[in-house]
């Protein structure tokens, strides 16, 4: 009986109608989302980054979402709304779907400039990276003028790349253009450094890998000076090689670095304009061209200009590029590089 009467006197301690005011339960507000908290706890530097995210948003967003648009028409000159004096003539293209894709994508001048393009941004990149790499490994050691040094690799990265383009193609001149003098003077006979298709491919790569060594030269002295001394020292202490060294802490070290600028330089060469225009102008004929270039002819050069089709053209080369920096970090991922 004892037992009963305390199984029910906990019962009713511990039902709702039993409980005093001290115990009473309250539901838990639910939590701010996620963006809210972020809004809140740093209102101050969201102020401060929005106008420069709309200001892109602008310069960036509306041209990407009109030549979108664009693509999916039979936009040219002759269809596009117009002013000639008085007289506004309205647009009169239509939409197409993707046609201009199919188009391009079943025309082999679209592979041709693929290919070269390819060919144009593995050599650039290939080359400015080791001779940055080499060049950065110099001059990361005591030697006497290395800042005189340092300042002389860095200047054609200073130079505007529309000057150092004009001075190249003046070298480059086939009847007195230094180079060829000094092939002359030598015996040698000159070279028709652009008007050859094969010495034209030469000289644009040649004329980039130049623009593009300072970059990756700033880039791999930063991060060798990244690097712990003692590693060396105790590497050298144990008997290790200088190529051993090199192989097993300076390219280990540099792995962060090297993966983002190889990064940024394949899409800056990929995208390089102004020395393929300037230099060669896609040519000689059209061995030169890349997919750019080619897209900056249709919308600006042929006639009719084509700026549905050039339009297409540059989709296509956004989607290459978003495509290579997908499978690239995947790639540094798998390797175990945050990026």
């Amino acid at each position: 009986m004892a037992v009963e009467t305390s199984q029910s006197v906990t019962k009713a301690a511990g039902a709702p109608g039993a409980r005093g005011r001290g115990h009473r339960t309250e539901k838990t507000p639910a939590s701010p989302g996620r963006l809210r908290r972020a809004l809140s706890t740093h209102w101050y530097a969201w102020s401060m980054v929005a106008p420069v995210v709309l200001v892109i948003g602008v310069i960036i967003g509306y041209p990407l979402v009109r030549g979108l648009y664009l693509s999916l028409t039979d936009a040219n000159e002759a269809n596009v709304e117009r002013t000639i004096g008085i007289n506004h003539i309205p647009a009169t293209y239509e939409f197409t779907g993707l046609e201009n894709y199919k188009a391009v994508l079943t025309d082999n001048v679209f592979w041709d400039r693929l290919g070269w393009t390819l060919v144009w941004t593995v050599s650039c990149v290939a080359l400015s990276f080791t001779l940055g790499l080499v060049l950065a490994t110099m001059l990361n050691r005591k030697l006497r003028g290395r800042t005189f040094y340092r300042m002389a690799l860095v200047l054609p990265w200073a130079v505007p790349a529309f000057v150092s383009v004009f001075t190249w193609r003046l070298l480059f001149n086939e009847r007195s253009g230094l180079f060829n003098q000094l092939l002359a003077g030598g015996g040698i006979d000159a070279i028709s450094w652009l008007n050859d298709p094969t010495w034209a491919k030469v000289s644009v790569i040649a004329v980039n890998v130049w623009l593009g060594v300072p970059f990756m030269l700033v880039a791999m002295l930063g991060g060798l000076q990244s690097i712990p001394g003692e590693l060396y020292e105790a590497a050298e202490m144990d008997g290790a090689t200088a190529w051993q060294r090199f192989r097993h802490i300076t390219l280990p070290g540099l792995r962060p670095v090297s993966g983002t600028v190889i990064l940024l330089s394949s899409i800056w060469t990929f995208n390089m304009f102004p020395v393929i225009f300037l230099l060669t102008r896609g040519g000689p004929g059209d061995a030169t061209e890349i997919l750019v270039t080619y897209a900056y002819k249709l919308s600006f050069v042929v006639s009719p200009r084509d700026f549905a089709g050039s339009a297409a053209w540059g989709v296509l080369i956004l989607a290459l590029l978003s495509l290579f920096a997908v499978a690239y970090r995947r790639a540094l991922r798998k390797q175990g590089d945050m990026w």
